[in-house]
């Protein structure tokens, strides 16, 4: 029988329906669907083949052998986990779920990530800052009425597009988003430096009392230009857990993120035909305090929720291609707005004059070639820790499984074993990647499935949390 081609696209129906009756028909149906489950319904997993035994090192007996061969078709599919939404819905989820948590941490506290509770007496803000002007753009002012004279509804394809392409500045735009994490790490300078000025400290007697903790994500706007929201917190001098000092305040903290922003830039030298400018932050800069118990402008809840939400994107809002962009003439293949066409052509046209910036690289990110979500080191947990704990569950359950086959096999436990007499022999290897058709279909019902479980799961979750809090809130009256 000849295997049909894998892939991560939807397959139309009658295709798929094809290929699951011959899946069902190899008769390992049940076990496929399980090993997709364990993947989370994976939109394009990966491929392993090999095996694992465990051996008793002073006999040489084989105790338990792992092979793919006993697999449905002789793989195991792990998950991608790629964070990009557009990818892989399951696993953006997923790493979605982790940067949730992380906030959520750097503002509630939680001591099994690190963070004690007392972090919610910190000054901390919701901020967000912008790109400059490149040109007017159509958009849905308050006024109800755009420049152009209509009154654009919500979701209009012109959003976000120059009212005159031929004058809108192509190349300071992606200059821009090439040069924004720059941006940020300039800012967090000046941030630490101007709150020091403010308070009249000196750097270093700032550092011995208080430490600025932050936590990021990178959004795009309509027009293309990335912009920033960040958690930024005010600690004590060993980080989230000693207090703050008494003159770090919201309205200090508040006023030192508007005077840094304004002070950032970037002087960036001429490129081909193109002028020396100085890149720098726009004039929206938006910092709201977030409310220990839902009482502020912000919640910590919505803060973690919206960090969250961005962490998984990337150029969707500007209908670009979620994957790199190897040659120009590739641009044909694609539907692209001309706005975003424009975009990703300024990137190649730039890129000889500024070889160290790979602008053609990333060329599909507009320019942007920074981390979508960041933080620094005390803001809060990581999520290479939040991984490692959910791994580390996994393989317990793993180990708990092989220690009941032992047991019923008539074998010594794995607990009373010596680690020096156990023997591990694993090799995998790379074997493709992806989803038949069917196997797609399969995938797609068990992550809406398993969304639909833990919507409801994180509904309930939500509403015990704003119980607890609004208790805690009741007694400190």
């Amino acid at each position: 029988m000849t295997r049909l081609p894998i892939t991560t696209q939807a397959a139309p129906d009658g295709l798929a329906l094809a290929d699951l009756a011959r899946l069902a028909a190899r008769g390992d149906l049940p076990e496929l669907n399980e090993q997709i489950r364990r993947t989370g319904g994976c939109a394009n997993p990966i491929h392993l083949q090999g095996f694992r035994t465990l051996t008793h090192g002073p006999t040489g007996a084989v105790w338990h052998r792992y092979s793919t061969d006993h697999e449905p078709g002789h793989r195991l599919k792990i998950a991608c986990g790629n964070r990009r939404a557009s990818r892989c819905p399951s696993c953006a989820r997923t790493y979605a779920a982790d940067t949730y948590h992380l906030i959520r941490a750097g503002l509630a506290g939680d001591q099994a990530k690190g963070v004690p509770a007392t972090v919610r007496s910190h000054p901390r803000v919701f901020a967000t800052l912008t790109a400059p002007s490149f040109g007017p753009v159509h958009n849905r002012p308050d006024s109800g009425t755009c420049r152009c004279g209509a009154a654009h509804p919500k979701g209009s394809p012109l959003l976000g597009t120059p009212l005159d392409p031929d004058t809108y500045d192509y190349a300071h735009a992606v200059l821009w988003n090439n040069h924004a994490p720059d941006l940020w790490r300039r800012f967090t300078i000046y941030l630490f430096r101007t709150m020091a000025k403010m308070a009249g400290l000196t750097q270093r007697d700032f550092k011995e009392r208080a430490k600025i903790s932050f936590g990021k994500v990178a959004e795009y706007q309509r027009r293309g230009a990335v912009h920033f929201h960040a958690v930024i917190r005010i600690d004590g001098p060993d980080g989230a857990d000693t207090p703050p000092p008494a003159w770090a305040t919201l309205a200090l903290l508040s006023a030192s993120i508007r005077t840094a922003a304004r002070r950032v830039g970037i002087p960036l030298a001429a490129g081909g035909d193109r002028p020396a400018r100085v890149l720098q932050w726009g004039t929206q800069v938006d910092v709201r305090p977030i409310g220990a118990f839902a009482t502020g402008e912000i919640s910590e809840q919505a803060v973690a929720s919206y960090v969250a939400k961005y962490a998984t994107k990337s150029a969707e809002t500007t209908e670009s291609v979620d994957r790199r962009i190897l040659e120009r003439h590739e641009l044909d293949r694609h539907d692209l707005p001309d706005h975003t066409r424009r975009l990703i052509e300024a990137c190649w046209d730039l890129d000889p004059h500024y070889p160290d910036r790979l602008l053609a690289h990333w060329s599909h990110m507009l320019g942007f070639r920074g981390h979508f979500s960041s933080k620094s080191p005390t803001y809060s947990t990581t999520l290479g820790a939040l991984r490692q704990v959910r791994a580390d569950h996994r393989a317990e359950q793993a180990r708990q499984e092989l220690r009941e086959r032992l047991l019923a096999a008539g074998l010594p436990d794995l607990d009373d074993l010596p680690e020096a007499e156990t023997l591990v022999v694993a090799h995998w290897t790379f074997a493709g990647s992806g989803n038949t058709p069917g196997e797609s279909m399969l995938a797609a019902a068990i992550a809406r499935e398993l969304h639909d479980r833990h919507t409801t799961d994180r509904q309930e979750l939500r509403a015990q949390l704003a119980q607890e809090e609004g208790e805690i809130a009741w007694n400190a009256c």
